[in-house]
């Protein structure tokens, strides 16, 4: 049914008038004027709206442009829609395919916007920002990434992390460098170098890095050898001769004794705790990692059997081929486990720590060692809660826990012991894989004699009073 204003056909209808539409009218249509008629609706709840549309001839055929529906839109606004549908119809445009295409236009702004916004946010990408998608998703070593982080929170985040990856120079890189090498850390700053350039180079391949480095990588243009000292050599050779060994010792029972006999503790040098000169001892009698020492349970011990057991999670090597080590305990060495074992073996841990459940940290016995050598330190400030002094300097070079492992292995080889059987004791990936597939005899008795060897050989060094070099041992 067309219902009509009071006013008559021809005439619009009135707010009042919409207003007093009543849900009985459901389905009729009221004409209002110039081509515009509304459909009246009823929802659930009895509440009456009036869909509007502008009817119009479009080629030979009746057509309708939506102009709004009453109340939600204003009358005003639904017939000024209306006459700008009748305009265009005039013009010979569709309205309904204009009104299309400003939709498709009002979309193209918005994606245009967002478009813009999302190249805004990605040239604002930073160094950091880089560092921890690749972190997360592009490198995996095998010690869980636990170095690279550390190398970049000191050294290169807090210099570099707020550069925009597209402002990225190499003096930038370079200067980072430059500033390591200055503080004495040289293999830090080629280790360094390494990894920001497979950083930046994992990141030319993908999205959205690699637009951002549309001037080229800055890592490539850094030759970091033109950068390091013309003496420096990647290699660590340091060793400690038998007169460093003899002075370690003395070293420790001397502080120990000092201690010992001081009526005041307080302001006494403290001699460096027994459990670290023990840990010294073993790395050096049995040419273990520091790391993979201070990680042991006490049930990897076997004081009968006279075995260290090392699992291959605790040695160091890549995926895949990390393997387990068994250790045959010499006289020397042996007894160095059960000095410690007098001192931890409430604890599950050989090196247990002090303020929480498990091990040590694995550089604790490197940090007791370093700070008593600051002589060899570029240290701008007085760390907190750490000794620093020069009681443990045993030459003209800094010496590490890892420097007793080397020496271990030399004063194997000085006792003739073949090439392949020191590697052995190392832990090292020796042979071709076909060797290391069928070639399976794991070589212990000849590993228990060079322990013994080693073993006898530190016992007579520490217990002799003719000092011998090492060259002539």
């Amino acid at each position: 049914m067309t219902r009509y204003p009071k006013a008559g056909k021809g005439n619009k209808w009135t707010i009042k008038e919409l207003a007093a539409a009543k849900p009985e009218w459901k389905g009729d249509t009221l004409s209002d004027t110039d081509g515009l008629s509304g459909d009246v609706r009823v929802a659930s709840n009895d509440n009456v709206s009036i869909a509007f549309r502008y009817g119009f001839k479009w080629q030979s055929k009746k057509a309708w442009h939506y102009c709004g529906t009453y109340p939600t839109r204003d009358m005003a606004a639904i017939r000024e829609e209306r006459d700008k549908a009748r305009d265009l119809v005039k013009a010979g445009i569709d309205p309904r395919a204009n009104k299309v295409a400003a939709k498709i236009e009002a979309q193209a702004d918005v994606d245009a916007t967002i478009k813009a916004d999302e190249q805004r946010r990605t040239e604002a990408l930073t160094f950091n920002d880089l560092y921890k998608v690749w972190i997360k998703d592009g490198v995996n070593r095998s010690d869980g990434n636990k170095y690279i982080t550390q190398s970049f929170g000191k050294h290169a985040i807090p210099v570099l992390g707020n550069i925009e990856v597209r402002h990225l120079t190499e003096n930038h890189l370079r200067n980072v460098f430059r500033a390591i090498i200055a503080t004495g850390k040289t293999a830090t700053a080629v280790e360094l170098s390494k990894d920001i350039g497979q950083m930046l180079r994992w990141a030319e391949k993908r999205k959205p890095w690699r637009a951002l480095l549309i001037d080229g990588n800055p890592a490539e243009l850094v030759d970091i050898k033109q950068l390091v000292p013309n003496d420096y050599t990647k290699e660590r050779k340091r060793q400690l001769s038998i007169e460093e060994i003899i002075k370690l010792q003395t070293i420790f029972k001397a502080t120990a004794q000092v201690y010992a006999d001081a009526t005041q503790k307080y302001g006494t040098e403290r001699p460096l705790k027994k459990e670290a000169q023990i840990a010294l001892w073993l790395c050096l009698g049995t040419l273990c990692r520091i790391g993979e020492l201070l990680m042991t349970e006490w049930k990897h011990v076997n004081f009968e059997q006279r075995t260290w057991f090392i699992p291959a999670a605790n040695t160091k090597g890549e995926r895949g081929k990390k393997r387990d080590q068994l250790v045959y305990l010499s006289n020397f060495t042996l007894d160095q486990f059960k000095q410690l074992h007098g001192l931890t073996k409430d604890s599950e841990w050989a090196f247990p720590a002090r303020y929480k459940e498990g091990h040590v940290s694995e550089k604790s016995v490197s940090k007791l060692v370093g700070d008593r050598q600051v002589k060899f330190k570029s240290r701008t400030r007085k760390l907190k809660c750490r000794v620093e002094n020069n009681s443990m300097v045993l030459g003209n070079e800094e010496w590490t826990p890892h420097d007793l492992r080397r020496t271990g292995a030399t004063l194997m080889q000085k006792l003739k012991v073949s090439r392949e059987v020191v590697n052995l004791c190392q832990n090292h990936v020796i042979g071709s894989k076909v060797d290391r597939v069928y070639l399976l005899d794991d070589y212990a008795d000849e590993k228990r004699e060079a322990w013994n060897k080693l073993g006898d050989k530190l016992e007579a060094i520490l217990s002799a009073s003719n000092v011998v070099s090492l060259k002539s041992a």
